[in-house]
C-alpha cells in the first residue's frame, strides 16, 4: 500500500452527514422533539414537557419552546409544514447545540422508507493520505449473507436509519444499544458519525428516525410495493430526540475518504412516533447490546460480525445483511487510532451497522461500527472504540438518567 492508494468511498448519506470536553471532545446535541405528549426526551430546565395535547389530538407548544426555536429563524409549523427542506448554508444548522428534530408524524411513510437513497459515493485514490501507521494487507472479499427473516427473531437489535440530507432522503444502518442508567430499558441507538451530521463542510441531518427491524418478513422489493407501514415498520419508527457524536467527526469529516473516519460513530436518544404503551425500544424489540470500549487488540480478536442494509448495487436497501470475518488493522492518518477492518461485499447503506464480536464469556458486544469501504466493495473498515466514544455515549446516557 505504501506505492498504490486504495480508492475509498464513506458509506454515508450522500451529503452524508460545540460543545466539547477538554479531554474527549464530545459533541453534545440538545434536541427539540415535539410529540403529542410530554417527551422523555425533552432538556427543558424547568421539567416542562415541550409539547402536550389539548385532549382533541391537537398538539399546543409551550411558548419558551417557541422561542427557543425562533432563536434559530425556525417557526415550527412552517417546519413541519415543509420549511426543512430549506438547505440554505446560511440557514444549515452546524453547531452541537444547534440540532432540532420536530417530529412529523407520517413524514417516514412506506414510499419514503423504502425510496431512501443509497449513500454510496466514489472517491480517487488521492482522497486519503495513504499508509500511515500500522496497516494490515488487504482482506479477501467476504461474501454478505442475508439475514433469516424474521428479523427480530434473528437480529432483532438491528435496523434502519433513515434522514433528510440536502440531496434527498438517505438511509444508514444503525443497533439498539444498552442504557445504564436504564437497564433492560433502554432507548439509545448506536451509529455512524456521518449518518447524523454532514462534518466539516456541513451541518445535522433532519428528520432522524430508526426503524428497528425494518421489513421484518423479507419481502422483496417488488412485495414492498404494496405493503403497509406496519409491515414495512413493524416494531414502529422512533425519533431522535437527542444524538452525541465526536467532535472530531464534526471537526475533520469529510463526505468521502478517510477523514475523521476513526471517530465516525454516534450515539441516538430516541422517542417512539406512535405511542409504544410505556415500553421502552429495548422492551419493544426484545434486546440491545452491551458496548465493549476495551475491546481486544485487533491480532487477539478472531471474528466480528457487521449487520446492514446495504443499497447501492448488487442490493437494493431492502433486506439486512451480514459479513463474518477475522479483522485486519487500518491506519488512515498516523496520529489517529487504528481501524478494524474486515473483508465484505456489502456497499453503501449498511453504513453505521453494528459490529458485533462474542467474547470470552460468550456473550456478544459491539465493538465497532461501519465507516468506509472502498468504492468496488470488497472490504469495510470501522472504528475502534475507546475513551471518546464511551465519553459520549454515557454523556447521553446521563442526561436521560431518572426520567
Amino acid at each position: 500500500m505504501r506505492s498504490i492508494r486504495p480508492s475509498f468511498t464513506a458509506r454515508r448519506g450522500r451529503g452524508g452527514r460545540r460543545t466539547s470536553t477538554s479531554l474527549t471532545a464530545v459533541a453534545l446535541v440538545s434536541v427539540l422533539a415535539l410529540t403529542a405528549t410530554a417527551c422523555a426526551g425533552d432538556d427543558n430546565a424547568d421539567g416542562k414537557p415541550s409539547a402536550v395535547s389539548t385532549g382533541d389530538g391537537k398538539i399546543t407548544i409551550p411558548d419558551d419552546l417557541r422561542h427557543r426555536l425562533k432563536e434559530h429563524g425556525i417557526d415550527v409549523d412552517k417546519w413541519k409544514n415543509g420549511a426543512w427542506k430549506n438547505w440554505n448554508r446560511d440557514d444549515w444548522l452546524r453547531e452541537a447545540n444547534d440540532f432540532i428534530n420536530p417530529i412529523i408524524k407520517g413524514l417516514w411513510d412506506p414510499d419514503r422508507m423504502r425510496g431512501a437513497d443509497d449513500p454510496d459515493q466514489g472517491v480517487d485514490d488521492n482522497d486519503i493520505s495513504g499508509d500511515q501507521g500500522v496497516t494490515d494487507p488487504t482482506p479477501q472479499p467476504v461474501q454478505a449473507r442475508a439475514v433469516t427473516p424474521p428479523y427480530h427473531t434473528s437480529a432483532a437489535t438491528s435496523g434502519k436509519l433513515l434522514f433528510d440530507a440536502p440531496e434527498g432522503t438517505m438511509v444508514c444502518s444503525a443497533t439498539v444499544v444498552t442504557d445504564p442508567a436504564h437497564p433492560g430499558k433502554s432507548n439509545l441507538v448506536w451509529t455512524a458519525g456521518h449518518c447524523v451530521h454532514a462534518g466539516k463542510k456541513g451541518g445535522w441531518y433532519r428528520n432522524l428516525a430508526f426503524v428497528p427491524s425494518y421489513n421484518d418478513q423479507g419481502m422483496s422489493a417488488a412485495e414492498l410495493e404494496n405493503a403497509s407501514r406496519s409491515e414495512i415498520a413493524p416494531y414502529g419508527v422512533w425519533w431522535a430526540d437527542a444524538a452525541k457524536t465526536s467532535q472530531q467527526w464534526i471537526s475533520k469529516g469529510g463526505e468521502t475518504g478517510g477523514d475523521g473516519a476513526s471517530y465516525d460513530f454516534a450515539v441516538i436518544h430516541v422517542t417512539p412516533e406512535q405511542g409504544s404503551g410505556g415500553k421502552s425500544l429495548e422492551e419493544t424489540v426484545g434486546g440491545a447490546l452491551p458496548v465493549d470500549f476495551d475491546a481486544p487488540a485487533v491480532s487477539q480478536v478472531q471474528s466480528v460480525t457487521a449487520s446492514g442494509y446495504p443499497a447501492a448495487a448488487p442490493y437494493d436497501g431492502q433486506r439486512l445483511y451480514q459479513c463474518q470475518d477475522k479483522p485486519g488493522r487500518l491506519s488512515i492518518e498516523q496520529s489517529d487510532p487504528t481501524m478494524y477492518r474486515i473483508g465484505c461485499t456489502m456497499t453503501g447503506g449498511s453504513s453505521g451497522g453494528g459490529w458485533v464480536e462474542t467474547g470470552a464469556d460468550g456473550k456478544p458486544a459491539l465493538v465497532s461500527n461501519t465507516s468506509i469501504g472502498p468504492v468496488r466493495s470488497g472490504w469495510l473498515a470501522g472504528p475502534r472504540l475507546g475513551k471518546v466514544a464511551k465519553s459520549l455515549y454515557e454523556s447521553v446516557s446521563k442526561q436521560f438518567a431518572g426520567r
